[in-house]
């Protein structure tokens, strides 16, 4: 090694960057070659560097690894090769430190021994001297205030804009063009397609699978899945409302309009709303009404009636054996079959009865009491009746709010009486979601639904999460009863020994 390198420091270099959008950590880059020069200009060599690309200094939580693996390796005085280390590169203290902790830390493993050296692009620093040390501190504690006013800023900013109804920036948003405001005729035709399939009662991840199999993408390129499919119908941008960190904008109690084309209407995003609400761990019917808890290994079901269908047939006790049927290929696979598992698993094995007779026959029933609800829910259509009282209720809590800040009231009857009213708030918004859910359900065309009910899904056939949705929204269970001697496999089908449990309207 020439003698002028070997007289050189040894030094590592640390660069970072609290935000990479690009994905291409250019600022770091940018730093490191700082760093190099600096280095040069100051008689060291860079042996190794070390660099915390798209994380905060100032955020609790975020732990830079690069970060707290110098400060191991300066404590140390070496690499893990061995090599040498005696001292530190950075382009400025900020991008080192932004907590008052963090610079002393960093402080006590660079002074763990003596002789080390620490510079940033102005020169060297004695971080040996306890006046420096001091400033270092006030350096990082200053940084963490202006760190807090740059965040205040921008909240009041975000803030300020969404009040104002201004689409909030970022990547272009699925059912837009480029402007964020236009709708994309294409992508809107699919979100519009997909809200009303996902009221009337079609399961997420049957539409998701549908648009994965036509090769729909995200405006990223991405195949969709679940989670972004649920967060983009759940966001009120569909039906031109303003949210900013999970809550509705309003002025004066009214949701802000943005400033760009509505995809949905207000009621068909509250009507979703209430489902998602309603769906958590439970089977949902079209109104977002929770029918029954799903068990812990709920699936998507392959056939119309499995879970439906119970067994009939009366038990030595004079009980009624009432297990849930399953479902069986007949040898020749021609046709499914429902049965009664065996004594062994819960039921009485004596049972058995062929499907697609079954489906047909409830499928036809479910049908025409879904038509009769539609007729009625259309002829009691009509504005919700709760408006005016959550209107006044929003009032007094606003009126209470100001004699509060006005200390005109004390604090327990401010308390108590908020309590209350944010409580009636909370039930009659409940309300006005579900009485748009069934507004929404009034508005079904019953038509399409049967002509679709029996065509194949490849052919615009509805799905069968979305007809299970419709079973379960009419009828609590279906009895079948027993045909006498043996299975009733020979026999001919009898609809009379099926015993529907209807849902109360």
């Amino acid at each position: 090694m020439p003698d002028t390198e070997r007289d050189l420091i040894p030094v590592v270099d640390y660069s970072r960057a609290s935000a990479d959008k690009a994905r291409d950590e250019h600022t770091v880059e940018d730093q490191q070659r700082v760093n190099a020069r600096t280095a040069a200009r100051l008689g060291c060599r860079i042996v190794h560097r070390f660099k915390d690309n798209d994380k905060s200094a100032a955020k609790e939580g975020v732990v830079r690894d690069d970060f707290e693996e110098m400060l191991r390796v300066i404590r140390a005085g070496r690499l893990a090769d061995g090599t040498p280390v005696m001292g530190v590169i950075v382009t400025a203290d900020d991008r080192l430190v932004r907590r008052a902790g963090d610079y002393e830390r960093f402080v006590d493993a660079l002074t763990y021994q003596d002789g080390r050296v620490y510079a940033d692009a102005r020169g060297f620093k004695d971080l040996y001297s306890e006046d420096v040390e001091s400033m270092g501190l006030m350096g990082a504690v200053f940084a963490r205030m202006e760190v807090k006013k740059t965040r205040r800023r921008v909240r009041r900013w975000h803030q300020s804009r969404a009040e104002r109804g201004i689409a909030p920036a970022g990547p272009r948003p699925f059912g837009w063009q480029a402007d964020r405001v236009t709708p994309d005729p294409v992508e809107a035709a699919l979100i519009r397609r997909a809200v009303e399939e996902a009221i009337a009662g079609r399961s997420m991840n049957s539409i998701v699978r549908e648009w994965q199999r036509n090769g729909v993408k995200t405006p990223r390129g991405n195949d969709w899945l679940q989670g972004p499919f649920k967060k983009m119908l759940k966001n009120p941008r569909l039906c031109g409302w303003r949210m900013i960190n999970g809550e509705l904008v309003t002025d004066g109690g009214t949701p802000v309009q943005g400033d760009w084309e509505p995809l949905i209407t207000p009621d068909q995003w509250q009507a979703l709303q209430a489902i998602f609400q309603a769906r958590s761990g439970h089977q949902v019917s079209t109104d977002g009404q929770p029918l029954y808890l799903l068990d812990r290994d709920h699936r998507e079901h392959r056939y119309l009636l499995s879970g439906i269908l119970r067994c009939g047939r009366i038990l030595e006790d004079g009980s009624m054996c009432m297990a849930r049927l399953r479902v069986s290929m007949q040898p020749d696979r021609s046709a499914h079959r429902y049965f009664c598992r065996a004594k062994t698993n819960g039921g009485c094995g004596s049972l058995s009865r062929r499907g697609d007779k079954i489906d047909e026959f409830v499928s036809e029933a479910v049908l025409a009491k879904l038509e009769e609800r539609t007729i009625a829910a259309q002829k009691d259509s009509g504005p919700w009746l709760g408006e005016k009282e959550l209107n006044d209720y929003q009032e007094q809590l606003k009126e209470l709010r100001k004699h509060w800040a006005a200390r005109q009231i004390s604090n327990s009857l401010f308390f108590e009486e908020s309590r209350r009213l944010e409580g009636d708030i909370s039930r009659l918004r409940a309300e006005r979601q579900q009485y748009a859910a069934a507004q929404q359900k009034a508005t079904t065309d019953m038509a399409d639904v049967r002509r679709r009910w029996y065509l194949p899904e490849e052919e615009g056939g509805l799905p069968i999460s979305t007809k299970r949705t419709y079973v379960k929204e009419a009828l609590h269970a279906v009895i079948v009863h027993p045909a006498g001697k043996g299975h009733g496999a020979g026999k001919r089908f009898n609809p009379d020994l099926l015993e529907p449990i209807w849902r109360e309207d």
